[in-house]
């Protein structure tokens, strides 16, 4: 019996010299550290809980936040939530958005039908919201011009002319700042002279709007929400002793070495700890060969 604890002490010793470098190997990711810890107790059972929060951009990945059990104050806990939580900001300002519109019309009484009373706005900085028109920054302007031309014509009597010559009559008169040419003369007979009655004619053109532009702005308060954060809360309670674990403890409160360690021992367990796990064995070895040899 004294001659089987040393090969299997030596085996325990070969295994973790096996897998220290495969583990070590491993290429462990990106550290997530946490923005702020707590701990508390709950109101009800009384039990410690201790909360870590993270603070993670959209391009950080939530699978990188540590969740495995930890030792604390000589106590293990556990996971036992993992709460996210959007981080929103919301800002405003006051937008202005003009609109523009044609009408055949300048009259505002059939202006207003064609403006809409509100709205909606989209920025490109990514503003958005409903918006209001402002009356009174309403403009109507001509977008184009035709010109039309009319006859018109004027009467003119001369008097007390000597003979019924057409001679005696002007040609051309002013009207309304327009140049008319006599165009026909009718005599009239009064004793000793004549009465000429002129008419005059010519064309008048003017230019007329074919339609109109109208213009209006829309006025208010557009808003921007933006979410560039997220935060993750883990929480972690104190951790149940398994069965498995409560047998190491029963073994090792009784000065003896339970071999189940090996069928627990966390396969994720770094090489500091395989290290102590042979300092540990070579002590009871050790401690075991002086007690044996001092009842000899």
């Amino acid at each position: 019996m004294k001659k089987r604890a040393a090969p299997l002490f030596l085996a325990v010793l070969t295994a973790c010299a096996m897998t220290c470098p495969a583990w070590a190997a491993e290429a462990a990711p990106a550290a997530l550290y946490p923005v702020e810890v707590q701990e508390y107790r709950t109101e009800d059972l009384e039990e410690p809980r201790i909360s870590k929060t993270y603070a993670l951009s959209p391009a950080d990945d939530p699978a990188l936040i540590p969740t495995q059990d930890f030792e604390r104050s000589g106590r293990v806990y556990t996971l036992l939530d993992l709460v996210r939580e959007e981080q929103t900001e919301t800002d405003s300002k006051y937008h202005t958005e003009t609109v523009t519109l044609d009408s055949k019309s300048k009259d505002m009484e059939k202006i207003m039908p064609l403006l809409a009373v509100t709205c909606e706005a989209a920025t490109e900085d990514g503003y958005t919201g409903v918006l209001t028109l402002d009356t009174a920054s309403i403009q109507v302007e001509a977008s184009g011009y035709a010109t039309s031309t009319r006859n018109v014509s004027a009467t003119r009597t001369y008097p007390n002319l000597a003979e019924a010559d057409v001679s005696l009559v002007p040609k051309t008169i002013e009207d309304s700042g327009r140049t008319l040419t006599l165009a026909d003369v009718q005599w009239q007979e009064a004793g000793e002279f004549y009465h000429a009655a002129a008419t005059y004619t010519g064309t008048a053109s003017s230019q007329y709007a074919t339609g109109y532009t109208v213009t209006a702005d829309y006025t208010g308060e557009v808003t921007r929400t933006t979410n560039e954060t997220v935060l993750y809360t883990a929480v972690f309670g104190p951790a149940e002793e398994t069965a498995d674990e409560a047998a190491l403890s029963q073994a090792d409160q009784a000065g003896g070495f339970d071999w189940r360690w090996l069928l627990i021992l966390p396969a994720g367990a770094g090489a500091v700890g395989l290290v102590f796990l042979g300092r540990f064995l070579f002590q009871k070895y050790k401690s075991k060969k002086e007690w044996e040899e001092f009842n000899k």
